[in-house]
C-alpha cells in the first residue's frame, strides 16, 4: 500500500469521523432519547417511583417566566455588574437570574441569557440551599426580608424565619462577579434537642430547548466528589443515580457556556447524589450534597458558610475561584473541570491557553488564531520538513514510476515490487508523507473542541463578515454572498449543504491547490478520491465554527509555502500551470 492510498484513506476516515460526529451520531441520539422516553413512561405509569428522601417535589410547568414570578411577588432583588434578578421568599431560593453581558444572539437589543427560572416555568431551574428536617427540603416555607432590601455586591441581605422553636437566618452576599457566599444561622429556642441536616441542591425541571444536540459536548448534570468527576447527560440522567462522597468539590448542572453550582465548605465530607425525582415522563434533575447532621440542644446555635455560583463558565473566572483563601480566592476544588475539556485535555487545555494568552495579547480571538497556527506549524516544523522532502523525492521519481506503470501495466504484482525495490534504492519511505495529516487529527479534534466549548470564543470577532469565531461562516455561494435577498439554508432537506461561505471557499481552494502540488496518485481511484476531497471538504466545513476553518485554511497556505520551498530546494521543478493543469499559467 503506497503512501497516495495511505493518505486517501486517512482523509477519507476524516470525512467519515466528521459526518458521524455532528450529523448521523446526534440523529441517532435524539430518535434513541425518544424511544426511550416513551418507554420509561410506559414503566412509570405501570408503578409510579417511591418518594425520594431529600427530594424536591416536581411542580406543574405551565407558567411562563414573567407569569411564574407575578404569581410570586415576595421576592428580593439582585443587582450586580454582571446579572440581575431576583430571591424567592417561598424557599429563599435563587431561582430568576439574568446575565447582563451575555445576549441570545450578536445584537446587545437581543434577550439576556436567563440562566435560572422559576420552578412552575417548562425549564425551572434553580438552586437553594437549606437545613433539612426529617429528611424533608424546607421547599415552601416562606422567609421574610428587611422592607426595600435589595443585594448588591456592597449590600447583603439577611432573611429570617421561625419554625418549630427554631430561628433561620440566612445572609447572602454576592461579588462583582458570579459567586454568592450564604451563610446560614440556626438557634434552636426550644426546650427540646433539635437535629438538622444541611444541603444544598440545584434543580432544572425538563431538558433544557436545544440541550444534547452534540455528542462532543457534555451538558446535564456534573459534580466533583474528591479526585472524582462525575458526568450524566441529561438523557442518560433520566435514568441513571449517581451517589458519591468526597471532602472537597461541587455539584451542578451545566450547559454549553454556563453553570449553575452549589459549592459546600471545603474539608468537610459530603454525600453526593445525582437523579431524576420525577414520577411523569418529563424529567426533573436533581444534583445535590448533603453534610453531616447538627445536633443542637436548647440553646444552642450553629453556622454553616457555603456558596453558589451561576454564570458563564470563563476559565480565568473559574480558576480564581480555584485559588486558595490566603491568595484571594475560595478554595474551590477543580472547578475548572465544569469546561468539558474531553479526552485530549493534554491537547485542549494547552491549545485553549495558547489561543487564550495570544487573544488577550492582540484583542482579536481570530489573529490569535492565525498566532496559535503558526506555533502548531513551528512545533511540527521538522516532521513536516521530511514528510515534504520525502513528496518531493517522489514528485522527481514520478517519470520512473510512469515507465514501470507502462511496463508493467499488465502485472500489478510484479508494478508494485518493481516500485519498492526503486524507493528502496532512492532510500525514500512512500508513507513519509502521511505523517503530518496523521499527527494533525488529534489535534485538529482538540482545536475544535477548545473552540466549541469554551466561551471566550462566544461571539467574538474576527474582520468584516466574521462577527462570532464559534458560529459558521454566515455567508453563502447560493446567494451570491447576501446579494440575492434569500437564505438558501432554508430551504427543506438540502439546506444544510448550501451554507457554503467565503472561509470555506478558501479552505477548499487552498486544499485543491496543495493536492497539486503532491505526487500524483498512480491509481485512477486513488486520483478520484483525491480530486474530490477539496469539495468534500468544503461542503463539510461550511457547518464548522469560522475558527475552526479559519486555523485550517491558515494552515493549509502556510503548508503550500513550505512545500513549494522544500520542492525547490530539492530540485523539484515547481511549474503552477503545468501542476494546477492551467494552460494560460504554463511556463
Amino acid at each position: 500500500m503506497d503512501r497516495n492510498l495511505i493518505l486517501a484513506v486517512a482523509l477519507s476516515a476524516l470525512v467519515l469521523i466528521g459526518w458521524e460526529l455532528f450529523i448521523n451520531g446526534p440523529q441517532r441520539e435524539a430518535l434513541q432519547a425518544q424511544r426511550k422516553v416513551v418507554a420509561e413512561q410506559a414503566q412509570m405509569t405501570a408503578s409510579p417511583a417511591a418518594e425520594p428522601e431529600l427530594g424536591v417535589t416536581p411542580v406543574a410547568t405551565e407558567m411562563t417566566v414573567e407569569e411564574a414570578l407575578a404569581a410570586t411577588p415576595e421576592r428580593v432583588e439582585i443587582d450586580t455588574p454582571n446579572f440581575k434578578g431576583s430571591i424567592n421568599l417561598v424557599g429563599g431560593r435563587i431561582d430568576d437570574l439574568l446575565l447582563k453581558q451575555y445576549h441570545e444572539e450578536l445584537s446587545d437589543e437581543s434577550p439576556m441569557i436567563r440562566l435560572l427560572s422559576p420552578a412552575n416555568t417548562e425549564h425551572g431551574h434553580y438552586i437553594q440551599l437549606g437545613w433539612a428536617i426529617g429528611g424533608k427540603l424546607a421547599e415552601t416555607v416562606r422567609w421574610t426580608a428587611p422592607e426595600g432590601a435589595k443585594l448588591t455586591p456592597q449590600t447583603p441581605v439577611t432573611l429570617t424565619r421561625r419554625e418549630g422553636g427554631l430561628v433561620f437566618q440566612k445572609t447572602f452576599a454576592v461579588d462583582d462577579i458570579f459567586m454568592f457566599t450564604v451563610s446560614q444561622t440556626v438557634r434552636n429556642e426550644s426546650d427540646a434537642t433539635q437535629t438538622l441536616t444541611p444541603y444544598g441542591v440545584v434543580i432544572q425541571h425538563s431538558i433544557p430547548t436545544g440541550a444534547g444536540k452534540y455528542m462532543i459536548l457534555h451538558e446535564g448534570p456534573i459534580a466533583i466528589a474528591g479526585k472524582s468527576l462525575y458526568e450524566r447527560k441529561y438523557k442518560k440522567a433520566v435514568t441513571a443515580v449517581v451517589e458519591a462522597k468526597g471532602d472537597k468539590g461541587w455539584a451542578g448542572i451545566t450547559n454549553k457556556y454556563w453553570l449553575a453550582a452549589a459549592i459546600p465548605p471545603q474539608g468537610e465530607e459530603f454525600n453526593l447524589k445525582i437523579r431524576n425525582v420525577s414520577k411523569t415522563a418529563v424529567p426533573t434533575f436533581q444534583v445535590a450534597y448533603d453534610l453531616s447532621p447538627r445536633t443542637l440542644g436548647p440553646g444552642e446555635t450553629t453556622t454553616l458558610t457555603s456558596h453558589i455560583f451561576s454564570g458563564a463558565k470563563d476559565v480565568d473566572i473559574l480558576q480564581s475561584y480555584e485559588k486558595p483563601v490566603e491568595k484571594g480566592g475560595l478554595g474551590i476544588w477543580d472547578f475548572d473541570r465544569a469546561i468539558d475539556w474531553g479526552n485530549f485535555f493534554i491537547l485542549t487545555r494547552p491549545i485553549f491557553y495558547t489561543l487564550n494568552f495570544f487573544g488577550d495579547l492582540t484583542g482579536n480571538f481570530g489573529i490569535a488564531i492565525l498566532l496559535l497556527t503558526l506555533v502548531i506549524k513551528a512545533l511540527m516544523f521538522p516532521l513536516a520538513n521530511k514528510a515534504y522532502e520525502s513528496m518531493s523525492k517522489m514528485k522527481k521519481l514520478q517519470p520512473e514510476v510512469q515507465k514501470l506503470q507502462e511496463r508493467y501495466k499488465d502485472d500489478k504484482v510484479k508494478l508494485q515490487q518493481e516500485m519498492m525495490a526503486l524507493y528502496q534504492k532512492e532510500k525514500m519511505n512512500p508513507l513519509a508523507g502521511c505523517l503530518p495529516v496523521i499527527v494533525q487529527m488529534p489535534i485538529f479534534y482538540a482545536l475544535y473542541k477548545t473552540l466549541f466549548v469554551t466561551i471566550e470564543l462566544r461571539h467574538a470577532p474576527f474582520f468584516g463578515w466574521i462577527r462570532d469565531l464559534s458560529a459558521p461562516d454566515p455567508t453563502t455561494i447560493f446567494n451570491l454572498f447576501g446579494l440575492l435577498p434569500y437564505d438558501p439554508t432554508s430551504l427543506p432537506v438540502i439546506g444544510a449543504f448550501l451554507g457554503i461561505g467565503v472561509l470555506p471557499l478558501l479552505m477548499g481552494v487552498a486544499m485543491w491547490f496543495q493536492t497539486k502540488l503532491n505526487p500524483p496518485p498512480s491509481d485512477p481511484m486513488q486520483a478520484q478520491i483525491f480530486g474530490l476531497m477539496p469539495i468534500m471538504f468544503t461542503f463539510l466545513f461550511a457547518s464548522f465554527a469560522s475558527g475552526l476553518v479559519l486555523y485550517w485554511f491558515w494552515n493549509t497556505f502556510l503548508s503550500i509555502g513550505q512545500q513549494w520551498v522544500i520542492m525547490k530546494r530539492n530540485g523539484v521543478s515547481v511549474d503552477w500551470g503545468t501542476n494546477l493543469n492551467l494552460p494560460w499559467m504554463k511556463k
